[in-house]
C-alpha cells in the first residue's frame, strides 16, 4: 500500500475548488492520518514578479493550470472517488490507467512551493533579443535601442544605442524601457 503522488486534470479556473474538496474528503475520513488511502491535494504555485501599472509586483501563478495534484494508494475506491468530485476531468495517464508522477518530478514540484518563500521571485521581463524599444526614464530617455540581452535575474536588459553614431551597449532596468 504505497502512496504515490498523481496528475489529475481539472475545469480551468477550478483549481483550487477541487483541492479544496479533495481536502474536504480528507479531514472527513475517521482513520488515523497514517491509515488514509488519500493524504493531500494541491496546486503548486510559484511567485513571479510582474508589471502592474508601471511598479513591480510579486504574484502568485500556477505552476501548471489546470492540474491539481494528489498523494494517494491507487485503488478502485479512491479512483471513484477521486473522478467523482466536482471539477475533476480526469486524471492524467495512459488512456483509462493513471500514471503516477516519477519522484524526481514531485521533488522538482514540491521544491517550487518550498523555493517560492525563500528565493527571489523571477522576474518576467516582457521583451525578446531582437526587440526595438523606446527607453523612457533615466539618462537615455527618448533614445531607441535593440534588445541585446535579457537578464531576468537581475530585472536588467542590455540595449545597444547609437551615441554619437556608434552603438553602444547600456544596462537598464527593464521598468526603464517600452515597446517600440
Amino acid at each position: 500500500m504505497e502512496h504515490r503522488w498523481f496528475a489529475i486534470q481539472t475545469t480551468a479556473g477550478h483549481e483550487n475548488k477541487v483541492r479544496s474538496l479533495i481536502e474536504r474528503h480528507i479531514s472527513a475520513d475517521p482513520k488515523p492520518e497514517e491509515d488514509r488511502l488519500i493524504r493531500q491535494a494541491l496546486v503548486p504555485m510559484q511567485q513571479v514578479v510582474e508589471i502592474k501599472n508601471g511598479k513591480k509586483v510579486t504574484v502568485e501563478r500556477k505552476v501548471f493550470p489546470g492540474y491539481v495534484l494528489v498523494e494517494m494508494v491507487m485503488n478502485q475506491e479512491t479512483l471513484h472517488t477521486i473522478n467523482n468530485i466536482q471539477g475533476v476531468i480526469k486524471f492524467v495517464g495512459q488512456g483509462w490507467t493513471p500514471q503516477p508522477l516519477r519522484k524526481e518530478e514531485v521533488n522538482r514540484l514540491l521544491g517550487i512551493e518550498v523555493e517560492s518563500e525563500e528565493e527571489q521571485p523571477q522576474e518576467e521581463i516582457p521583451f525578446l533579443l531582437g526587440q526595438v524599444v523606446e527607453i523612457t526614464e533615466g539618462p537615455f530617455s527618448d533614445f531607441s535601442g535593440t534588445v541585446e540581452e535579457v537578464i531576468p535575474e537581475k530585472g536588467k536588459v542590455r540595449v545597444s544605442v547609437s551615441l554619437f553614431g556608434r552603438p553602444t551597449t547600456v544596462e537598464l532596468d527593464y521598468l526603464q524601457l517600452k515597446a517600440h
